[in-house]
């Protein structure tokens, strides 16, 4: 069994890390395939860390965040606070039910040039696509 994964699959940091790792490489216009041979990686290793399947360990992290040029505390920005105790939080801290691809990156970079205006046409024409109603009614 890979490291990270336990009985309900990668734990959630580990892919909170991972998709970081993800999203600043597209963001940087970077594949898995360039980041790997900079790291002395195959693509394949590069995926499995994305996708949280496998842990980044520290000298692996300091690699990565050198390699990007950002702060090793830019992975975990988004985290909640940490409270007390590990195994007593109520559910999930942050949501990974979506894939970081190209487009949602640049989607998200460009929103905020919008007015509010085309910002709300732009979402409505989005759950228009997807079948999703809008939840204020």
């Amino acid at each position: 069994m890979a490291r990270g994964v336990g009985e309900d699959g990668p734990h959630p940091v580990d892919r909170h890390v991972g998709r970081r790792v993800c999203e600043k490489r597209i963001s940087l216009g970077y594949n898995q395939s360039d980041l790997g041979r900079a790291l002395g990686l195959t693509f394949q290793q590069v995926q499995k860390y994305e996708k949280g399947a496998n842990r980044i360990s520290a000298s692996k992290l300091w690699d990565i965040a050198r390699f990007f040029k950002v702060d090793v505390a830019y992975f975990f920005q988004g985290l909640a606070e940490a409270q007390s105790g590990v195994a007593e939080g109520n559910g999930p801290v942050f949501d990974h039910d979506y894939p970081s691809t190209r487009y949602t990156i640049e989607m998200a970079r460009l929103a905020p040039q919008l007015s509010s205006r085309q910002q709300k046409l732009a979402l409505d024409l989005m759950r228009e696509m997807t079948g999703k109603a809008d939840p204020e009614g």
